[in-house]
């Protein structure tokens, strides 16, 4: 029997675990937070995974998620567009969705070691050893799915993180008017807010802003007032909304760049292998995919003695490649158009008078249904 250990416990770890151990497999996930807990995370899934999701009943029923079927943009001085969409998907908070699947996975035999930090991978004689801040452990596979940011991306020495990301990423929960069927992405100078509906009667708000903008404000609140508050349409929401939080979920250093798929052996899913800008809002549905992906190929590797560990990991590459590397490299270029009083006003001007770009622009950052 393989022994898999996967680093990290959000949505691409948590599928993958539920997927190994249903197939009989050891299957260990070492998550350095305790169930439930926020992160910073649009919290809208596109629809193309809701067959994946039902095949295996685990789409999130139970919680009533709003379906989300509108997408609504505004520019920088508040002009804006509704369109449909044409797949849509769903909102639930992280908090929720995470916790159900980890007891999913509980169920279906995967075993948690929960507030504990993988500090060292060492891949030696075709197997791993894991250190963690209680523990050392072997493993025939390990998956890395530790997320947008990791002290394991320092201590793999990964190339991407010498280049300094200056995206710092801004979530709360809010009690608001904003239609169930609706998904809002309102610019203003130098970054952008998405919002949308979840679970409870909620709406989860979430923002992508630039360092040197909030070091020039000193503080959020302060960023937020002078900044945000210039799109008309979001100083109403954050004037007359009820806030869940007492105050934000932050994470700093966001990185869009490139990132391997694979290594030193250790298969990245998820975040770890690419993050998508999250104006295309496909972040979550990408790691589910990519979970579904990684787990059928680890699968294989287990039960066909011909599948060696070097065809498993080109196998990865290449069809993580073929399913995401142009969506993520599409959302890098259309990021460039956003946060920009000159270009969201002109966006929002070519859609108000040519319909077909933005089924263009929904369409490249969307996947097909799996």
């Amino acid at each position: 029997m393989k022994r898999v250990v996967i680093i990290g416990g959000g949505l691409a770890g948590l599928i993958s675990s539920i997927q190994l151990a249903r197939a009989g497999m050891s299957c260990i996930v070492i998550e350095k937070r305790q169930y439930p807990f926020h992160r910073v995370c649009g919290e809208y899934i596109s629809n193309e995974v809701v067959p994946f999701l039902r095949s295996l009943g685990l789409y999130p029923t139970a919680f009533n998620p709003p379906e989300i079927r509108n997408f609504m943009l505004s520019s920088v001085s508040g002009r804006n567009k509704t369109m449909s969409l044409d797949l849509g998907g769903f909102g639930i908070s992280r908090y929720t969705f995470d916790h159900f699947l980890f007891e999913e996975a509980k169920k279906s035999g995967a075993e948690f070691f929960l507030r504990e930090e993988v500090s060292k991978v060492n891949f030696n004689d075709e197997k791993f050893q894991i250190t963690t801040s209680a523990r050392v452990m072997e493993a025939d596979i390990v998956i890395g799915a530790f997320g947008k940011q990791s002290k394991m991306d320092h201590s793999l020495k990964r190339e991407f993180v010498g280049q300094r990301s200056p995206y710092v990423g801004v979530k709360y929960h809010i009690r608001t008017t904003h239609p169930d069927d609706l998904i809002a992405l309102h610019n203003f100078e130098g970054g952008y807010c998405g919002m949308s509906n979840i679970e409870d009667g909620k709406t989860t708000l979430c923002y992508l802003t630039h360092r040197d903008t909030l070091k020039r404000f000193g503080n959020i609140g302060e960023m937020e007032e002078q900044v945000l508050f210039r799109n008309p349409l979001l100083a109403s929401v954050f004037r007359n909304a009820d806030f869940v939080f007492d105050k934000p979920e932050v994470i700093n250093e966001i990185s869009f760049l490139p990132k391997s798929v694979v290594h030193d052996h250790i298969l990245m899913a998820g975040d770890s292998a690419g993050m998508i800008a999250p104006l295309c809002g496909n972040g979550m549905a990408m790691a589910i995919h990519s979970a579904k992906i990684l787990s059928e190929l680890i699968m294989r590797f287990a039960t066909d003695a011909s599948f060696s560990r070097e065809k498993l990991e080109r196998a990865y590459s290449g069809e993580w490649k073929a399913q995401f590397g142009g969506r993520l490299w599409r959302g890098r270029q259309i990021q460039k158009l956003f946060g920009s009083a000159f270009t969201s006003d002109l966006i929002v001007n070519q859609l108000m008078n040519w319909r077909p770009l933005a089924g263009l622009i929904i369409r490249n950052t969307h996947g097909q249904p799996f």
